[in-house]
């Protein structure tokens, strides 16, 4: 599974522009959390191995609705699409006609799809850090609690502006690097968008 569920899930990332003068990268992840209640935009995403070497490059959009529903989409290169409908979670590989289904709360946990789509009380499941000034942001990172959450941490960089992207170390030293475009806070989103039926014929599999 991709990064939002890649552990992720989800996964995922945090991403609304959230502008907060003079505030720290936490006070700026924090006044996201409590301001933003829906999402949507496009993303770019780099995957590189513990050497730098790029392996995979993908594009998609995702949109969410705290608390847990949420839409992750890869059109490039293969299409994928999560979906988070407050209860389950449906992975659906398009060019297998596949669906891999779990229970939500068990899907996210300590995941990147938890820092987006959550509630406010996550810092149950994460260690929020300063990391600093890098390549023009502002970094905290995020590293989970629990030990069998499948990756290192989670680095979420801020500009002027806001939130603008993420990075995932994986425990194989893997490092998925997402950028965030076209991003618009609080719209109103199709509910619609956010509830999966299994295509026909797909095989569905999991909980």
């Amino acid at each position: 599974m991709r990064v939002v569920f890649a552990t992720v899930a989800l996964c995922f990332a945090v991403v609304l522009g959230v502008p907060v003068a003079h505030a720290g990268s936490i006070e700026r992840f924090q006044a996201f959390v409590r301001s933003t209640q829906s999402a949507r935009a496009d993303f770019e995403q780099k995957v590189y191995d513990r050497n730098r070497k790029l392996v995979q490059e993908s594009k998609g959009s995702f949109a969410f609705v705290r608390p847990g529903r949420f839409r992750w989409s890869y059109a490039k290169p293969y299409a994928q699409t999560i979906v988070g409908d407050g209860e389950k979670v449906w992975v659906h590989d398009e060019d297998l006609n596949q669906v891999t289904v779990r229970k939500l709360a068990r899907a996210m946990g300590s995941t990147p799809a938890a820092l987006i789509a959550g509630n406010a009380d996550i810092e149950r499941a994460f260690v929020f850090s300063e990391a600093g000034d890098k390549n023009g942001f502002e970094w905290l990172d995020a590293q989970p609690r629990d030990r069998d959450a499948g990756f290192e941490r989670i680095r979420m960089g801020f500009s002027a502006t806001g939130i603008e992207a993420m990075e995932l170390v994986d425990n194989f030293g893997q490092t998925t690097e997402l950028r965030f475009l076209n991003l618009q806070r609080n719209p109103k989103l199709d509910p619609g968008s956010f509830r999966f039926t299994p295509p026909k014929g797909a095989d569905v599999l999991g909980e």
